[in-house]
């Protein structure tokens, strides 16, 4: 008799976004993946009708969820409410737990843990921590501070300031546009990696570093990974944002140290499952960390599932390992 395996995921609604609607495809994805591997999955829906999910969880009482929630309510800053739940009613579940979750998720948070353990990433405001005297001068890119996946950025989101008072003026301009709290980060201008985590037999595999290419982009345009080039299929940014895992023998000290640093950070956050670093590399070739992803999209188009291609992982392989990590 196949164990029944609870796929916890947000309540979609059909006005939602691309993004949003990304969840229905991982769904689709890791439910016929689960089959072949001796399990019924069930999807649950997860919002903030705590006790409706916790007596639908409890009635199917899973083997384990498998969680796939990445924002509640419409609300990245929510996300950490799965893992915790779940803790709460004492159901195993895949992927990073709460504290991991909460930590990776508030992008200053997350920042702050890598600056004090060492690990360089771009330094970071808000409005309540500027100050007129702040010395600030370049440019900065405006974020969420919950929300992933590029919500909210845009070529607009990076500016350029020669004082405090002016970045916290720009930072002003932001906040009617922006969902929930936002933050501004020192722009770095250079090459961009993304960094797929994998658990394995034998510990966390970092698995073939992916580069982003913008091709050809115009001189006076960012190349940054907007909301466009990551979910709008039309616009020029998604058609001329493309990845490659092929680098030169010139690339083999800086595709070392990627995965180096991929590593310590999995086990700086206790990452379990899967994950994604994000990088970008200035013109010095210093390394910077942008952000960790603990729950990163595995839609079968996704660069997760493509980098575990390069290793000729498929995705029941994937899912497979994320369930032995629980």
């Amino acid at each position: 008799m196949k164990k029944t395996v609870g796929i916890l995921h947000a309540d979609i609604s059909d006005k939602a976004d691309e993004d949003e609607k990304d969840a229905l495809i991982q769904l689709e994805a890791v439910s016929k993946a689960l089959r072949p591997l001796g399990f019924n999955p069930v999807p649950v829906k997860f919002d903030l009708n705590l006790e409706a999910v916790g007596i639908r969880l409890q009635k199917l009482n899973p083997a384990f969820v498998f969680n796939l929630v990445e924002s509640v309510n419409g609300c990245g800053s929510l996300i950490h409410l799965a893992p915790s739940f779940l803790d709460y009613l004492r159901i195993a579940y895949t992927g990073s737990k709460t504290q991991a979750m909460f930590l990776t998720s508030n992008k200053l948070l997350g920042k702050d843990y890598l600056a004090a353990n060492g690990i360089n990433t771009s330094k970071a405001y808000c409005l309540s921590s500027l100050k007129s005297k702040t010395p600030v001068n370049g440019r900065y890119i405006i974020k969420s501070v919950w929300e992933h996946a590029s919500i909210g950025m845009s070529q607009d989101s990076v500016v350029y300031v020669k004082s405090a008072p002016e970045l916290i003026a720009k930072l002003e301009r932001f906040r009617s546009s922006m969902i929930g709290d936002f933050f501004c980060e020192e722009y770095i201008d250079g090459r961009e990696f993304n960094i797929a985590l994998l658990s394995g037999p034998e510990g966390v595999e970092v698995l073939p570093p992916a580069e982003i290419l913008f091709t050809d982009y115009p001189p006076d345009k960012l190349k940054i990974v907007d909301y466009s080039a990551k979910w709008k299929t039309d616009s020029f940014e998604y058609l001329n944002t493309n990845r490659t895992f092929n680098f030169t023998s010139d690339d083999r000290d800086l595709i070392e140290s990627l995965k180096i640093i991929s590593r310590k950070c999995w086990d700086l956050f206790g990452l379990r499952g899967y994950a994604r670093v994000d990088f970008r590399i200035d013109e010095s070739g210093r390394l910077w960390v942008l952000e960790i992803n603990a729950n990163p999209c595995i839609s079968p188009d996704s660069g997760f599932v493509a980098a575990s291609k390069m290793i000729g992982l498929g995705f029941p392989e994937i899912i497979k390992r994320i369930i032995e990590d629980i």
